[in-house]
């Protein structure tokens, strides 16, 4: 089947192949999303169509209260066999696996992740690894990891991604929720705002790098994105309808991940900087709040650089001069200040994908010269920083890097580093490309400690 020109209803993508104009084919094996009023009633349906009999239902103690007891009792009353593991800790480490290893059922053929974020990320790596399928049962709507196939965990305190696979069934009952915590539903909507800068990212990596790009799956996030935004205004007074439509923006966009086969429609810079915030206070021990909360601080920060470059005089002839004095060895030493403990990690990435070697940088900047009216019409398509900041202000939300214990010397490193997080070509690798992103950011940070 040809991939639809047009954006097409989130069930038209399901368990299909599609054949596309970008020269790949693509597939989403996620099978059946429920999302609506008593949606949980649908888990044993689903369970029974698709031919499971022994059911591991893995939550938390306070997702087990908000969802975990109601699904085993319509499992009950449906005759299906369940057990459930309420899982003493949540961080993910051998500890959790083992836990889930003693008590997982030897007959089990279907494992169920009751919750979010890390209880999704825990459970998708545990049954992949085990070779058995899983359902979501959604507790809240605060990021778009849901239809993902991987997993993003810190290892040897590197935010790495693994490879792992896409939930069979998706259910998300509106009336569980609309009683999430609200910052977690303002996160969510955070993170649907970071795809105008990721899809940006993408856009400059195909103009500057020649990079592989799917204008159906643009089109189809762009769309998403742009419908929930029409009416996330709403989404502060809980109206389930507008959650329900939160959600499916955010199973959608998974969706688009699965479909391309990797994360590029969905994460880019302003997720780098979530990863390196999340690195930084994982080494400190500090609570990080929600990922999509996250996102959308880094996507206002994001959106300001961008503003900042549309004004500035840039010097291709200095950008030159400063990729033929490339150190190594000195980003190296910045890399292990800004890092830490995970620098290791960096510099081995660096190694392999050689982003910032001398020829590669001097080529990008030649096109970048050529191209440049397009490449500032593609950052006169973003929406403005004070339209985003608007938006999540309305929803009570944070919107600056200090309300949510990112401090000055953080956010320098941020803007500086973060960059290194993955090898993918985004906006402020073009800045550091072009000699810009100390000063650019220098800027933006100097306009955010400014009184109003």
């Amino acid at each position: 089947m040809e991939m639809p020109d047009r954006p097409e209803p989130l069930q038209t993508y399901l368990n299909r192949r599609f054949v596309c104009n970008c020269g790949r084919e693509h597939y989403a094996p996620l099978r059946a999303v429920s999302i609506r009023k008593n949606a949980l009633e649908d888990l044993p349906l689903y369970a029974r169509i698709m031919g499971f009999q022994s059911l591991f239902l893995v939550s938390d103690p306070i997702t087990y209260e908000i969802a975990g007891r109601a699904a085993m009792g319509v499992l009950r009353d449906a005759g299906i066999n369940a057990k459930i593991q309420v899982l003493s800790h949540i961080a993910f480490d051998e500890g959790t696996i083992g836990e889930l290893l003693i008590h997982m059922p030897k007959n089990c053929d279907l494992v169920v992740a009751v919750g979010t974020g890390a209880i999704n990320d825990m459970t998708r790596f545990f049954s992949y690894r085990i070779q058995r399928p899983f359902f979501t049962i959604a507790t809240a709507a605060p990021m778009d990891g849901f239809a993902s196939s991987i997993s993003a965990l810190n290892v040897n305190h590197l935010k790495t991604t693994f490879e792992t696979q896409t939930p069979t069934t998706i259910i998300g009952d509106t009336e569980i929720l609309k009683n999430a915590p609200y910052p977690m539903i303002a996160a969510g909507l955070g993170d649907l705002l970071g795809k105008f800068t990721c899809l940006c990212d993408w856009k400059l990596a195909r103009l500057i790098n020649g990079e592989h790009y799917c204008d159906r799956i643009v089109r189809l996030v762009e769309s998403n994105v742009q419908s929930v935004m029409n009416h996330s205004d709403r989404a502060r007074d809980r109206e389930p309808e507008v959650l329900g439509s939160i959600m499916e923006g955010l199973v959608l966009t998974g969706i688009a991940m699965s479909l391309y086969g990797n994360s590029r429609p969905a994460s880019g810079c302003e997720h780098h900087m979530s990863h390196y915030w999340e690195m930084m206070f994982e080494q400190s021990d500090w609570q990080p709040v929600p990922h999509g909360t996250q996102v959308g601080v880094a996507t206002v920060l994001i959106l300001k650089l961008a503003e900042t470059l549309q004004t500035a005089r840039v010097d291709f002839a200095a950008a030159r001069r400063a990729a033929s004095a490339y150190d190594p060895q000195k980003w190296e030493e910045d890399i292990c200040r800004a890092y830490g403990p995970a620098a290791e990690g960096i510099i081995a990435m660096e190694a392999e994908a050689q982003k910032n070697a001398p020829a590669a940088r001097l080529a990008r900047i030649d096109t970048m010269e050529s191209k440049w009216d397009e490449i500032l019409a593609l950052l006169e398509e973003l929406p403005s920083s004070a339209i985003v900041t608007e938006r999540l202000c309305s929803l009570q939300s944070a919107c600056l890097p200090n309300e949510i214990g990112v401090d000055s010397a953080m956010l320098k490193n941020t803007f500086l580093y973060c960059k290194e997080v993955r090898s993918r070509y985004t906006f402020l690798q073009m800045l550091w490309d072009l000699d810009l992103l100390a000063p650019l950011s220098e800027s933006v940070i100097e306009g955010l400690e400014s009184p109003n």
